[in-house]
């Protein structure tokens, strides 16, 4: 991972901070203590993997501010990528994870931030433990790898040096391992399955030659079966045919019976028509005096019918008249009343402009103390361009100073805190050397039992050596012991050459036989080979004492390596200390010139001094904010008397007009009442009224001449109604007269027996 750019925004002692590493391959960061150096790396490791030295979250945010963020830009893998780790107070931590594209940055954002982070550990093959402890060493944590235990140091250099990677590799063997073991068995079972199957090679052939045989007989019994289905089949076709003969002749006779119903039903209703018709002949003279009847009413009733016809359009075109002469009656009256509104609007108009106009006095005046009004405020607007420069310098200045004065402040309580810490670690140093001398004691005790084991080891390898040189000297005496036995036993034969001498039997027993014993020499060796195994059995238990003892002393030893890391940690603890004196030194010296400066007030000299000849300068303008705020209050509580000016004009313009106005509207109100009287033909046109009138005069006379009586029409279409089927039956007895006809022979045939019917039908 290379890091090219770092932003920081409210982070820690930062406000807002860019640092550029491109083009750096080497660089120090060198400053006082709590200048924010070690911040730096905090904000990346903050940003990477959202841990920091802080006890929570919030902490990281700077005090006064609501919002922190870090934005990280590194190169890892030949790839460009961006982290952005947002903090908000209260609030859970936003993350943001990007790439570097052509096209600008991308973003690999996961949905959740640990999703998110668990990303940014893939790409960067790097967590957080294992950099503080290789790649970072924190402000006061140089011991963080030594103070881990042994499995916790085994997993940061296996991450570090990426050893997961061969047991990964491992995996990968094992599980191919286990894929070829089951292709093997997989492969064993389907040659034992086809080993099985050639081995009953022969019974399988019998069984097929059992099958050919049964294969035949039935192809046998098959070519009989279908000779046998083929003369089955003629006859079947044979049967199909005579089968359809019959369906075609039971058609034919269903269809003569249907014939023969139809006709005897057209023969019912020709006799029932014939019985109507009859019946209708015989009562002719009575239908032809109602039909006489009713065309008499029906001739009275259309004469009546013209005269409603009549009526009823005179009747409608008076109606129509009426709506006229109504409409442009009201259209009239509208005008009329319009015209009076407009004359009593301009009356009451009159009194209004007058009235306004009888205040033009009071308004005059009020425009004289606007005008005086308008003359100071514009003093005072002059004097205030003047002094709102100042004052906003005067502010600026203020806020400098109080931000100083803060910062002061601020610092102050951050020296005041790592003074109480230095203190507390220095209370801390009495314990921390008793621990140290306590330590250096049991190092030491350790270090006299561990050069007596390493005597006991040395031992024990000394016995082991000899052990083994027995052990040979044991294999020499067991092979020589063996051989002795086996010669004696060939020289105790009868009949064997001497096994020492080779001479012939007969001179084993004389005086010039072998001189060479086999039987000393046979118990000199067992003799050696009884010493050489009670010396293996003394040297096994010795060597099982020492073992004992060996691991005796390594659980002793245990701790000693844990006691020397603690010795260290003491010691580096103690040396921090130490150093810390002299950076408490600093820090009471620099807390006292703060707490001076502070009471003193003597920061940020210039910026006070310039505060203060602007506040002189200031203090000899007259200009008050008040005074300003009065005289426009004062403009403003006599504005009115503009508005009140502009309704003078404006009312002497209407009253002008409305003079004007009143004798034209009486000569339009007097017009309108004339047209209205010559419509109505009233006042004075009663006697010559208007065209309208003289028409509905007219169509009244017409109405009275048509004469026509609705209650006697209605009573007549009463009576036209009860004997209006006497037409009907009128036109029944001529259609009865022309239809009547004589009796023939075919009328005597469907008169006759149906059974001779159904007879001739069946001949049919």
């Amino acid at each position: 991972m290379i890091p090219l750019r770092l932003t920081l925004k409210n982070f820690l002692s930062y406000r807002e901070t860019t640092l550029d590493f491109r083009g750096l391959h080497v660089a120090c960061v060198c400053g006082a203590n709590g200048a924010g150096k070690s911040s730096l790396l905090e904000a990346i490791a903050w940003a990477l993997w959202g841990q920091s030295r802080a006890v929570s979250e919030d902490d990281m945010i700077h005090q006064g501010t609501k919002e922190a963020q870090v934005d990280f830009l590194f190169e890892n893998q030949e790839q460009t990528y961006r982290v952005m780790r947002t903090r908000t107070r209260g609030q859970a931590s936003s993350l943001e994870f990007q790439i570097a594209t052509a096209n600008g940055f991308r973003s690999l954002t996961e949905p959740g931030v640990r999703a998110t982070q668990q990303l940014i550990l893939q790409h960067l093959k790097l967590d957080y433990e294992t950099f503080v402890n290789s790649a970072y060493l924190r402000q006061g944590r140089a011991d963080e790898f030594m103070l881990k235990r042994p499995s916790e140091r085994k997993q940061i250099l296996t991450d570090l040096l990426k050893l997961d990677h061969y047991d990964h590799l491992a995996e990968q063997a094992k599980e191919r391992s286990r894929e070829f073991k089951a292709k093997v068995e997989l492969l064993e079972q389907v040659l034992t399955t086809t080993q099985t199957q050639l081995q009953q090679q022969p019974t399988i052939a019998a069984a097929q030659a059992e099958l050919e045989a049964a294969i035949a007989q039935m192809r046998q019994a098959q070519t009989a079966a279908a000779a046998q289905l083929q003369a089955l089949q003629v006859v079947q076709q044979q049967r199909q045919t005579w089968e359809q003969q019959q369906q075609w002749h039971q058609q034919q006779q269903r269809n003569l019976t249907q014939d023969y119903q139809q006709l005897q039903q057209e023969l019912v209703t020709l006799q029932r028509q014939q019985q109507e018709l009859t019946a209708i002949l015989q009562q002719e003279a009575a239908i032809a005096q109602g039909y006489a009847h009713w065309q008499h009413l029906h001739i009275q009733e259309e004469v009546l019918s013209k005269q409603y016809q009549a009526y009823q359009q005179s009747q409608d075109q008076r109606q129509a008249l009426l709506r006229q002469q109504a409409q442009q009656v009201e259209t009239l009256k509208d005008q009329h009343r319009q015209l009076q509104a407009q004359l009593e609007a301009c009356t009451q108009q009159v009194q209004e402009q007058q009235q306004i106009l009888s205040k033009l006095p009071e308004v005059e005046a009020a425009l004289e103390q606007l005008h005086q009004a308008r003359t100071r405020l514009s003093e005072l607007d002059q004097l205030q361009t003047q002094v709102t420069p100042l004052h906003q310098r005067r502010t600026t200045l203020q806020t400098q100073i109080d931000r100083l004065q803060a910062r002061q402040v601020a610092r102050w309580e951050e020296l005041q805190s790592q003074a109480g810490t230095l203190q507390h670690q220095q209370l801390r140093q009495p314990q921390l050397e008793q621990q140290l001398q306590e330590a250096t004691q049991r190092i030491e005790q350790l270090d006299k039992r561990r050069v007596y084991q390493q005597r006991v080891r040395e031992k024990g390898l000394e016995r082991k050596s000899f052990m083994e040189r027995l052990q040979t000297h044991q294999q020499d005496y067991e092979t020589q012991l063996a051989d002795l036995e086996q010669k004696l036993q060939l020289h105790l034969s009868p009949g064997a050459a001497c096994p020492l001498c080779d001479r012939p039997p007969w001179m084993k027993r004389t005086g010039n036989g072998c001189s060479r014993s086999t039987v000393p020499s046979n118990r000199n060796c067992g003799g050696k080979l009884w010493v050489v195994r009670e010396q293996l059995a003394v040297s096994e238990r010795e060597i099982q004492v020492l073992r004992q003892e060996y691991q005796d002393l390594n659980q002793e030893l245990v701790l000693y390596n844990t006691i020397w890391e603690q010795r260290g940690q003491l010691q580096a603890q103690i040396q921090g200390i130490l150093d810390s004196q002299t950076q408490l030194a600093a820090i009471a010296a620099e807390i006292s010139a703060l707490e001076a400066s502070l009471q003193q007030g003597d920061f940020a000299a210039e910026l006070q001094a310039e505060l203060q000849q602007l506040s002189q300068h200031l203090e000899l303008l007259p200009y008050d904010e008040k005074d300003h705020a009065l005289a426009r209050g004062e403009v403003e509580r006599w504005r009115w008397a503009e508005i009140k000016q502009a309704e003078i004009k404006q009312a002497q313009r209407r009253l002008t007009q409305s003079l004007t106005q009143p004798p034209l509207l009486q000569t339009q109100i007097s017009n309108c009442q004339q047209q209205l009287d010559y419509l109505l033909g009233t006042g004075a046109f009663a006697e010559a009224p208007g065209e309208i009138q003289q028409q509905i005069i007219h169509l009244d006379q017409q109405l009275a001449a048509i004469g026509y009586d609705p209650e006697q029409h209605h009573a007549l279409r009463t009576q036209v109604r009860q004997v209006q089927s006497w037409q009907i039956r009128y036109q029944e007895l001529q259609q009865a007269q022309q239809q009547a006809p004589p009796r023939t022979t075919a009328t005597r045939l469907f008169s006759s027996s149906p059974a001779g019917t159904r007879a001739g039908f069946a001949d049919h």
